[in-house]
């Protein structure tokens, strides 16, 4: 038989959200993940109208663009979800992730609460969707947390711990909470619900 007939019935992906307030650690936890390579991850970028902090990278840690390219995303359709937070917005590009999942990878969204909302509702009967929270052990855990990356003004660390306390109410909405405690046991909690819905 030609190759060129053979139709390969590959699985498709899963779409894994991994979300939770500002400070929890949901980056370190993602950056633990893909490293797995049983759990066939691939990480998807968010985009931003927000400047890089240091050391971030264009493709690799955000697609960082202006605010005009940003809203013709959202008017050509092409974002899963889409949040605006101290005057910037950030997003999921909808095309970006179906590509990946249809080659059967495993796709990652570590988004804002508010967007998961959005993702859920606009993938409602998608039984490949899965939603985790990460939760801090305490809002003051959390608080040292952000105080500790010390990378912004007073006001907007306030800003973020009252949106924190918010979100932190909207945990219901996800299927799976998983305290990020101690961060290895976290890592392992989220495999462990990945590999089981591999299955």
């Amino acid at each position: 038989m030609p190759h060129s007939n053979i139709i390969r019935n590959m699985k498709r992906g899963l779409l894994i959200i991994m979300s939770g307030p500002s400070g929890v650690g949901k980056g370190t936890v993602r950056l633990e993940l893909v490293k797995d390579k049983k759990l066939n991850l691939f990480y998807s970028v968010s985009m931003t109208t927000r400047s890089p902090r240091p050391g971030e990278k264009d493709g690799s840690d955000y697609y960082f663009v202006s605010h005009e390219e940003f809203d013709k995303q959202i008017d050509d359709g092409n974002l899963l979800e889409w949040a605006e937070f101290v005057g910037n917005k950030y997003g999921t590009p909808k095309d970006k992730v179906e590509a990946k999942r249809n080659e059967g990878k495993n796709v990652l969204l570590e988004i804002e609460v508010k967007g998961t909302g959005q993702v859920l509702s606009k993938l409602q009967g998608d039984k490949d969707v899965i939603s985790i929270f990460i939760a801090p052990p305490s809002i003051e855990e959390l608080e040292r947390r952000i105080r500790g990356r010390s990378t912004e003004p007073d006001e907007v660390i306030k800003k973020r711990l009252a949106r924190c306390k918010a979100e932190l109410e909207l945990k219901s909405q996800y299927e799976y909470i998983v305290v990020n405690d101690d961060l290895a046991e976290c890592v392992e909690e989220v495999k462990k619900i990945i590999l089981s819905r591999m299955k």
